[in-house]
């Protein structure tokens, strides 16, 4: 099938290398000229595990190109998806600008019919706005489709290649068909294709992203309670996770959740509430208890130096929202470190994939070493905001050494309390004693 992909950032490089990657032929466009001359060099600009050899082998085998020329794109594809950019508007709304502007190009630029496929998340309704706009510049046949990507950075290659389900919003049997045939490869154990209307399937996706949201500030607030009547929240989540209508995932507590989705649907679906007079509740509080979270992390480690916070420094481990990305969007990191540099502490900072995308949020005002020990040397405590797997059993004999004063915030319950204390070292974590 030939398919073009408008908008070559997370969701829209990931889901162009996989279509190609099963069989199709997918042509990538984005209208920033220095991302595309990058991809035609083999030059990433996410960092995703197994994406990059995605793209190499089917870029070799003609499968997958790159262009800035929107109409090679509308001109060589039957279906054209959408993954252009939503981010949050001031009043916390998802700005779909960037998506009616790409839809009203696309019209003028048909020949003849196509399928327009949203992968972008945009708000409920967003799919009459697109029609109204494709119409107003065009006569020729189009059929709209609301296609909601549910990839979790970090694991999205494997995400779309065995997906949970994919959800397919449109009413017209033909177009049902062919979508079903463009996920095939990825459905050779069983169909998990599920269809509904485009408004159902835009609400879908806001719904899980919220919903998934709401389990991790559920468990964020509840280590804040366990902590002040000496209980485990580890052991909690153990607890309510082996419970098989709720189970284990998203349940762990810590310092917060960030990234491009959780914290702009949440704002999304909280404002679309607002304009139809139906408030989100629980959307609303979901997002206050998360800035909470993050907030009390730092304000533990600001009380512990006290007045003498303007001398510390902070070794850092950890600067992406969650680990195997180097995406700093709404990072708790970020927020925290924000805080300790206004208290005048000096920050020496260390991630596997995120240190320049931290470096460039924070103004330059936070500094960075290539090795994970290299940050610790002279420095007045040790603060761990991501779960990379090599921050997971460290050495904790030489972390002491290396620390002024030998004392360790995790922000990931990533060890045994007993254990690093055992090794005379001051541990908090989150939720427990």
């Amino acid at each position: 099938m030939k398919v073009s992909v408008v908008g070559v950032g997370y969701v829209g490089l990931v889901a162009a290398a996989c279509y190609a990657d099963g069989g199709n032929h997918v042509v990538c466009v984005d209208n920033d000229k220095k991302k595309i001359e990058g991809l035609k060099k083999g030059i990433i600009p996410i960092y995703e595990p197994g994406l990059a050899e995605i793209i190499k082998r089917n870029e070799e085998a003609g499968r997958l190109s790159f262009t800035t020329d929107l109409k090679e794109g509308v001109d060589n594809s039957l279906v054209i998806f959408l993954g252009v950019g939503t981010p949050s508007a001031e009043d916390g709304s998802a700005d779909i600008s960037a998506v009616l502007s790409v839809s009203g190009q696309i019209a003028e630029l048909m020949d003849g019919y196509r399928i327009i496929v949203t992968k972008s998340t945009v708000p409920v309704g967003t799919f009459k706005k697109v029609s109204e706009v494709i119409k107003a510049k065009t006569e020729q046949p189009f059929d709209y489709v609301s296609n909601p990507e549910f990839l979790k950075e970090g694991s999205a290659v494997d995400d779309f290649l065995k997906p949970d389900r994919v959800i397919i919003g449109t009413e017209n049997p033909a177009v049902m068909e062919i979508m079903k045939q463009l996920y095939a490869p990825f459905m050779r154990k069983s169909s998990r294709i599920i269809f509904m209307d485009p408004a159902s399937a835009e609400m879908a996706k806001y719904a899980a992203n919220v919903m998934l949201a709401a389990r991790i500030s559920f468990m964020n607030e509840l280590s804040g309670l366990c902590e002040k009547f000496g209980a485990d929240i580890e052991k909690v989540r153990m607890g309510v996770g082996g419970d098989s209508r709720i189970g284990s995932a998203f349940l762990f507590a810590g310092v917060g959740y960030g990234g491009s989705c959780f914290p702009k649907d949440v704002r999304a679906l909280v404002h679309m509430g607002q304009v139809e007079s139906c408030p989100m509740r629980i959307a609303e509080t979901v997002q206050e208890v998360n800035y909470i979270q993050q907030d009390r992390f730092a304000e533990r480690v600001l009380n512990y130096f006290g007045q003498k916070a303007g001398n510390v420094t902070l070794a850092v481990w950890g600067l992406a929202f969650k680990a195997r990305t180097d995406d700093v969007r709404e990072a708790p990191s970020i927020r925290c470190i924000r805080r300790f540099l206004e208290a005048g502490m000096k920050i020496r900072a260390y991630d596997p994939e995120a240190m320049a995308g931290a470096v460039e949020e924070l103004g330059g005002k936070i500094s960075v070493a290539e090795h994970s020990y290299d940050v610790l040397e002279g420095a007045d405590a040790l603060v761990i905001f991501t779960d990379w797997q090599e921050f997971r059993t460290p050495d904790f004999e030489l972390i002491a050494s290396k620390l002024k004063r030998p004392v360790i915030f995790d922000g990931r319950n990533l060890y045994d309390p007993i254990y690093v204390r055992k090794q005379g070292i001051e541990y908090y974590s989150i939720g427990r004693t």
